[in-house]
């Protein structure tokens, strides 16, 4: 099946996203109301006129909210391997070492305003964007990027599989995301074999139990001292479902998760996947 490579999204409603795991490079645009991105460093919050540049492979959560009575509106462009490469292969490119989460901020800027502007009329139609225009939009917005930042070589030059990296401090940082364990074993390099292997030889333990051992404690803290409610908590710290949440926590910690929950306050949203 074909996939829109530009396309828009409008969420009336608070729209949670599970967890995310780009396969190519992403431009968004947010046109109205407010995403969220949590990433194991930080939380970034996006608003109107807000663009931003995702890397690929990179984990996170993503929840897109109405603000001020206005739905959240963003646009996407997503830069397929195919045509990234096509056009490296035209054009020089500056890579420098990339650090921290993969991700770009950019501010208002007319090349980006007179982009986005120029997309908007062809979400009127009923089909996907022809080949030849997404072709050339898409190319359009690389051109735009690069002359804006010429880094952004460093997060739209970047074909390969992720290479063999630090579990144990890989896993530190990211526990809290409910990725399968093939996932996790293709973020830190390795096939699930090799992943369960230096799991066991890093941690002294199977990969699940720890898991679940750590989500609890993270579920704990949050819903105790920082007086969240669980029905927050449980998609935030990794667990599929409420049910399954809460009998594994008063299995773990012999109460439940509900105990103290009369006594919170009236909790702001915060961020969960969908």
């Amino acid at each position: 099946m074909e996939v829109a490579e530009v396309f828009v999204s409008c969420k009336k409603e608070v729209h949670y996203s599970r967890e995310l795991i780009l396969q190519q490079p992403v431009l968004v645009h947010v046109v109205s109301g407010e995403m969220r991105i949590a990433a194991s460093e930080r939380n970034y919050h996006f608003f109107s006129g807000d663009t931003v540049l995702l890397a690929r492979n990179q984990l996170g959560r993503m929840s897109k909210l109405p603000l001020n009575g206005q739905p959240c509106i963003v646009i996407s462009v997503l830069f397929r391997k195919e045509r990234l490469q096509q056009y490296y292969a035209a054009n020089t490119h500056k890579l420098k070492a990339r650090h921290g989460y993969g991700l770009k901020q950019f501010g208002a800027h007319p090349l980006l305003k007179s982009l986005f502007n120029s997309l908007q009329p062809y979400f009127e139609l009923a089909d996907i964007l022809p080949e030849d225009i997404a072709a050339l939009k898409i190319e359009e917005a690389v051109r735009i990027l690069r002359a804006i930042d010429p880094d952004v070589d460093e997060l739209l030059y970047h074909f390969d599989e992720p290479g063999k990296i630090d579990l144990a401090e890989f896993m530190e940082k990211n526990y809290m995301f409910n990725l399968s364990l093939e996932k996790f074993g293709y973020l830190t390099g390795r096939s699930l074999t090799t992943f369960k292997k230096d799991f066991k030889e890093a941690f002294q333990i199977t990969p699940g139990k720890w898991l679940t051992q750590k989500r609890l404690e993270l579920a704990h803290y949050q819903i105790f001292e920082q007086k969240r409610r669980p029905s927050e908590v449980y998609l935030d710290t990794g667990f599929e479902d409420l049910s399954h949440f809460s009998f594994a926590f008063k299995k773990r910690f012999g109460y439940n998760p509900t105990s103290m929950e009369p006594s919170l306050p009236n909790a702001p949203f915060t961020e969960s996947p969908i």
